[in-house]
């Protein structure tokens, strides 16, 4: 069996040591503060700073990955005469993945005896992050490349995403909502439940009064559509609310007996369109 290595980007809100323990290479998706001079890197900064300039107003630009930045990731390994597994950010909200079959276009010639298979996920965050865990897990357990690739394409449909977010300025600013719906959104305290469809877009769902009924809203939505609840392999992410993932993880293990697999941070990538507070749940489920 030919041996093949797992590359991902930053989309997939897994910190860069844990995806070291998989044995999962990533590419970093750039972003910047408006106002900063461009740069070939992200600035370095720990998580609770970044939401914390998100929230003194700083407004954060990100950008795909270019083709040369996956072909030089990919060459690495093609000259060490291992295939690659790209799991890769949402079509649906970037051009990464288009970027990365750019490279791999361009690669294939140079090593014809060498696959490179690159996947849309059509997920985002910690939902792409549960995607490539499980990917891992079938390569430990013995796949090959054709059963892993085949298993993440059948998992694909039954990725379930849900998010909630505290102030709807971010998505405003993103043109997911208009300005009066967030103005009076926030006036009367409604927070919007979104999920990620099956074209991987972020659409809106929902909208309840107060943040404890978003959370509820999630915990519910685990009840009706999860597959196996009492068993299931479930991720959650925040962006800088770590109390708030804690307790939607309580109120499904109080029903279901389960914790969660990973409680994650949200990385400058998403935050910069969702912002400080959001809070978000991933499972594999009956349908998206």
């Amino acid at each position: 069996m030919k041996e093949f290595t797992i590359i991902t980007d930053s989309g997939c809100d897994i910190a860069a040591d844990r995806l070291k323990e998989w044995g999962v290479r990533h590419v970093d998706m750039p972003f910047r503060f408006e106002g900063d001079p461009p740069s070939d890197e992200s600035p370095n900064l720990p998580l609770k700073v970044f939401y914390q300039l998100m929230r003194d107003g700083k407004v954060a630009r990100t950008s795909a990955v270019n083709p040369d930045t996956f072909r030089t990731a990919f060459e690495q390994e093609l000259k060490d005469e291992r295939d690659i597994l790209y799991i890769g950010f949402s079509s649906g909200l970037s051009g990464t993945v288009t970027s990365a079959r750019i490279a791999a276009d361009d690669l294939q010639a140079a090593y014809p005896d060498r696959r490179i298979e690159v996947i849309d996920t059509l997920c985002a965050s910690a939902g792409q992050g549960l995607l490539l865990y499980l990917a891992v897990q079938q390569k430990k357990g013995g796949s090959g490349l054709d059963e892993t690739v085949r298993f993440v394409k059948e998992t694909v449909p039954h990725l379930v995403h849900w998010f909630t977010v505290d102030d709807l300025v971010y998505l405003k600013r993103g043109g997911r909502i208009n300005a009066a719906s967030a103005f009076a959104a926030t006036v009367l305290k409604i927070k919007p439940v979104l999920h990620v469809d099956d074209e991987g877009h972020l659409i809106n769902m929902a909208k309840v009064r107060g943040r404890h009924a978003s959370l509820r809203a999630m915990a519910d939505k685990f009840d009706e559509t999860c597959i196996d609840p009492k068993n299931a392999t479930y991720f959650i992410s925040h962006g800088d609310c770590r109390e708030d993932a804690e307790a939607l993880e309580a109120m499904i293990f109080e029903k279901h007996g389960c914790k969660a697999s990973l409680i994650c941070d949200i990385g400058p990538v998403i935050g910069a369109h969702s912002g400080p507070g959001t809070l978000a749940l991933f499972f594999v489920g009956e349908k998206r």
